[in-house]
């Protein structure tokens, strides 16, 4: 029975820590990141990976700092054949990767080499990408770096934000790793070099990504909008105060208006200008208020906006 120490944190790792489970092989430990305070009461929440172990019944260590910890000593002398990872948030330090004579393995979500780093899949909506895809590779000491043993592609759809991205992609991992780690385990699986001079990075959302840049194109605040939807949401300012902008699609109003101007108001949606074309906006959250769709806030907070007000 081949044994495994499972690293993951977010809802995109839950499925592929199930399906390990599920398959049969022995699960050492799950290593997650610590609980976090959550929302307005800062309640201190478990991230979901730690939720599904307990649920399965399986040993969490939850180090805030991976290197030099004791718990990294306690992962360790578990001896696991195969360390495992999806999105866990740390990197992971040489003496570890250097444990598992099978080798530390990571399920990536986007193909390699492009879009290394923590945030591939809101980078590759936000650029406009028709297609991303799951890598399963090797770690190495270098960030996503690692031979590549496995890929699988999928079209990015008109449809898709990096919510619905996310659960995608978390389903092709875990099936494109079902599939994989009999190979890996008999040692026949593939190992390809990536190529660094293809080498992209999706470094993490900044603040200044997340501000609307109204004098660009339609297509790249759409292509923003719901590149950072459901998290952390692009936002926009209306009279000095912020607005969330959380669902949007591309206008058709004909429109000479400055960018980030008001053109078209209908009951259920309004317009803004851009540097070249409109945005209808679709669902928001104004400042000290919940998320709401564009006609509940015409009906309410927003019943005083007017062809001409101006978003900044």
């Amino acid at each position: 029975m081949m044994k495994v120490v499972f690293m993951g944190t977010p809802d995109f790792s839950v499925p592929i820590l199930r399906m390990i489970h599920e398959e049969g092989y022995e699960v050492l430990a799950v290593v997650t990141q610590p609980d976090r305070p959550v929302g307005r009461k800062r309640v201190l929440t478990p991230p979901p990976v730690k939720a599904e172990a307990l649920r399965l019944g399986l040993p969490v260590i939850q180090p805030e700092k991976l290197r030099g910890s004791q718990e990294l000593e306690e992962i360790i002398a578990l001896a696991p054949d195969i360390i495992i990872t999806a999105a866990y948030g740390q990197i992971l330090p040489k003496v570890l990767l250097d444990a598992p004579p099978l080798g530390c393995i990571n399920v990536h979500a986007s193909l390699l080499p492009k879009y290394r780093g923590g945030a591939p899949i809101h980078q590759a909506i936000l650029d406009g990408e028709k297609t991303t895809g799951v890598t399963i590779m090797y770690m190495a000491e270098k960030l996503d770096a690692g031979d590549i043993i496995s890929q699988r592609e999928i079209a990015i759809e008109e449809s898709d934000n990096t919510g619905i991205l996310f659960d995608k992609l978390s389903t092709i991992g875990r099936d494109l790793l079902k599939e994989t780690l009999p190979a890996i385990i008999a040692g026949t699986n593939e190992r390809i070099i990536q190529d660094e001079e293809q080498a992209t990075f999706a470094h993490n959302i900044s603040r200044d990504q997340e501000r609307i840049h109204w004098e660009k194109d339609a297509r790249a605040v759409f292509n923003q909008v719901r590149g950072l939807s459901p998290w952390p949401v692009a936002y926009t300012t209306l009279q000095g105060e912020n607005v969330k902008i959380w669902s949007a699609k591309m206008g058709n109003t004909s429109s000479n208006g400055e960018p980030g101007q008001v053109v078209n108001i209908n009951k259920t949606s309004f317009e803004v200008s851009t540097g070249n074309g409109t945005i209808e906006i679709l669902d928001l959250q104004p400042a000290g208020k919940k998320r709401m769709t564009a006609e509940e806030y015409l009906r309410g907070t927003g019943s005083k906006l007017s062809i001409g007000d101006q978003f900044e």
